[in-house]
């Protein structure tokens, strides 16, 4: 299945959350305690994290947004990983390839939050405190800006919770990550059949990276290769 590449430009990133984060402003967003222990989109350029954060709180990383409902934005903790699996494969069923997530809760809290984790994630709450969403993620490093990036490996919200704009903060967050620590893209995946994606993805700025094509050494290929 093709999976194209997106590039997000970094002064489109200040533009998303220059929109979004004075919009929490305004719903209510305030901290609600202290942070607990395929297209390919990306973001590069640089802009002043200083206008671009205005409206970000820097000293916590949960937020609690309110209008007609209220939902939380939360790092993830190793109480989350049985939700972040059965979301996993839940987005597998729908991307029509449950049968190729393959990958355990014990992996997961290995690469979550092992000694040696490299891999992060971010929940969604509603205000029952009921886990509706997660992105999960990882550092990526461009040799032509020198700095690394972030990898949005997986983003889901369930459906009977979409909508409600869960999978949009997920993504702000990630996108307040970059700018704060001088991190200059921001990029994912999505198949290129996942038409309301694609919309959802291109209305916040990102555009495709046509002239990228992804290849991917797995399985016997792979074994095959390593021996040579």
């Amino acid at each position: 299945m093709h999976e194209p590449l997106y590039r997000f430009h970094l002064e489109i990133l200040a533009g998303l959350l220059g929109a979004v984060l004075p919009v929490l402003s305004r719903l209510r967003a305030v901290p609600s305690g202290s942070p607990p222990h395929g297209d390919t989109y990306r973001i590069e350029g640089t802009v002043p994290a200083a206008r671009a954060l205005k409206s970000a709180d820097r000293g916590t990383n949960r937020w609690r947004v309110c209008l007609n409902l209220c939902f939380v934005i939360r790092s993830a903790t190793p109480d989350d990983v049985p939700a972040i699996h059965r979301m996993i494969r839940e987005l597998a069923e729908y991307e029509k390839a449950l049968d190729e997530a393959q990958a355990t809760e014990e992996q997961l809290h290995a690469a979550l939050f092992g000694p040696e984790a490299k891999v992060f994630a971010h929940m969604a709450e509603n205000d029952d405190g009921e886990v509706v969403g997660f992105a999960l993620w990882f550092l990526s490093f461009s040799t032509w800006t020198g700095t690394h990036g972030i990898y949005l490996e997986d983003v889901y919200v369930r459906p009977q919770h979409r909508g409600g704009g869960h999978g949009k903060a997920l993504m702000a967050e990630l996108a307040r990550i970059c700018v704060e620590r001088g991190y200059h893209r921001f990029e994912w995946s999505v198949l290129d059949w996942n038409e309301p994606s694609i919309k959802f993805y291109e209305s916040i700025g990102a555009v495709p990276c046509d002239e990228w094509i992804r290849y991917r050494l797995s399985g016997d290929a792979l074994e095959k290769f390593a021996t040579r």
